[in-house]
């Protein structure tokens, strides 16, 4: 027997150096550059900028790479990839360091940054990085992501958005959401799946907005479970609205290539009400609130997506104001907005801004009628009594999250989590809170908090998602306990990223 030895260690070292030697690219922007410029006074404005590029090109350094400011609110940076596991322990330390640069007017600074090595040359690795960048813009900014191998990594993020002040977009998007509009055959509208009051409520607004420019409008609703069982009473009492609701099955059937598709309150492909229907038309408008997730609809030809907003019922709201058409809202369509907007702001309280209360005084002078929506959210004794089943079983981990499960099986499990979350957040100490129950085969999770822990990040990591204060996911193919654990699991793995 003859043993042949072959010295592979140089060929090794090469495959190795190589790959090492790949570029990764990486883009850096300043979040809400124009505003915030606004804000400072013109001889600090040169100070800051100043600061600002020190901190960029100190952490630039420590790479050996290079970076070009390629605008005035934007950076290109280009490093090898032997260093990108460096850049990961480093956890992108330059997030902190913006935010800790002192203005007169206490303005808070913050980064937005995406790393990709996705891609063979440096042009599809620049492109890949944009579409990373996007990604992040779509989740509020303040944030890093490193896209490799079309794999997804997030940091930072745990700071709530920053309203903006101008209401440019929102003039722009109605004015391109009426040409897309005029120029379809007809209009369907749907929300995610068991839709909450913000999506029927967008939804109405967008049926007003289609109606207005003489064409058919519909909303796709398959929902069976009582979330929206009084707003509908109420809808039933108008006969113009007989036919405004349609089941999935029928709205497949009519469904065509001119249809204009517009998705309210959601922009993920798996958590739309009918996701057959997104392959059926190249039509398609993303009206939402949320921070985006890598599972976003990607072939949208308009996207609304502002994250600061309270609601898409804000967002809605703010394209009727500003578009060219005079639209005149119904009683009921206004009273379904305003009430979209005090669901996800728990009456006014979580994430309004100064444009939340002006759509709010808006949709007043349409006639709302405060207490018939005040009506809509009552709950019956039967309902009142399991909420308080639930928060009496809670159980409180890592000090001051609380956890609760809803252990019956029915159709409106999710809106019962949703309002026992509501109502352990009123218990003093509690700063999150998180119900688990099952609806059909899928495990539910609802989380709130007051905004000292971010829901969104942690429920992200269970494939759901939301807002810092506010979030939702579903989970398929676990039981409920192995829910619990897994939650935990997440919970604590959150803290541990955040150094706590």
């Amino acid at each position: 027997m003859i043993l042949y030895f072959i010295n592979e260690t140089e060929n090794v070292i090469l495959q190795e150096e190589y790959k090492n030697s790949k570029s990764c690219i990486t883009i850096i922007m300043i979040d809400n550059y124009e505003e915030t410029m606004q804000q400072l006074e013109s001889e600090e404005k040169p100070q800051v900028i100043a600061e600002i590029d020190k901190c960029i090109y100190d952490w630039a350094d420590k790479t050996n790479g290079v970076l070009i400011k390629s605008d005035r609110d934007r950076y290109v940076y280009l490093f090898e990839q032997r260093y990108l596991e460096k850049v990961k322990e480093d956890k992108f330390s330059i997030l902190d360091k913006i935010k800790e640069i002192e203005t007169k007017e206490n303005i808070q600074l913050t980064l937005s940054i995406a790393v990709s090595n996705d891609g063979i040359t440096d042009k599809e690795k620049h492109k890949s990085a944009q579409e990373a960048m996007d990604l992040v813009l779509g989740r509020g900014g303040d944030q890093a992501v490193i896209r490799e191998n079309e794999i997804y990594k997030f940091y930072g993020g745990r700071v709530q958005e920053v309203e903006k002040r101008t209401k440019v977009k929102a003039r722009v998007v109605a004015h391109a959401l009426e040409n897309l509009i005029t120029a379809s055959s007809k209009v369907m509208i749907m929300g995610h799946t068991n839709p909450d009051i913000d999506a029927m409520g967008s939804s109405m607004g967008i049926y007003r907005f289609v109606k207005s420019l003489n064409k058919n409008a519909y909303i796709i609703d398959s929902n069976e479970s009582n979330t929206l069982v009084n707003f509908k009473k109420a809808l039933a009492e108008d006969p113009e609205y007989e036919d405004l609701l349609i089941t999935k099955e029928l709205a497949e059937e009519n469904i065509d290539k001119d249809t204009l598709l517009v998705i309210v309150d959601t922009h993920k492909t798996n958590y739309v009400e009918v996701p057959e229907l997104l392959n059926k038309t190249g039509n398609i408008v993303i009206i939402d609130h949320h921070r985006r997730s890598t599972d976003y609809i990607e072939n949208a030809t308009l996207t609304f997506q502002e994250v600061y907003a309270s609601s898409s019922a804000e967002l809605v709201t703010e394209l009727i104001q500003y578009a060219e058409t005079k639209i005149d809202l119904k009683t009921i369509e206004a009273e379904s907005l305003y009430a979209g907007i005090m669901m996800d702001t728990k009456n006014f309280t979580f994430k309004t801004g100064v444009r939340t209360f002006e759509a709010a005084a808006y949709l007043r002078k349409k006639g709302v009628n405060i207490i018939r929506v005040k009506k809509w959210f009552q709950s019956d004794l039967t309902t009142f009594n399991k909420i308080a089943s639930i928060v009496q079983n809670a159980e409180i981990v890592n000090k001051s999250i609380a956890i609760a499960i809803y252990d019956k099986k029915e159709k409106n499990a999710s809106l019962i989590c949703a309002k026992a979350a509501d109502e352990l957040l009123t218990i003093s100490d509690i700063t999150a809170s998180f119900v688990i129950g099952e609806i059909g085969n899928k495990v539910c999770i609802s989380g709130r908090s007051i905004g000292d822990i971010n829901v969104q990040l942690i429920l992200e990591k269970l494939g759901g998602g939301g807002h810092i204060t506010l979030a939702g996911a579903q989970v398929e193919g676990m039981t409920v306990e192995e829910t619990k654990q897994e939650l935990i699991n997440r919970i604590n793995e959150y803290f541990y990223e955040i150094g706590n």
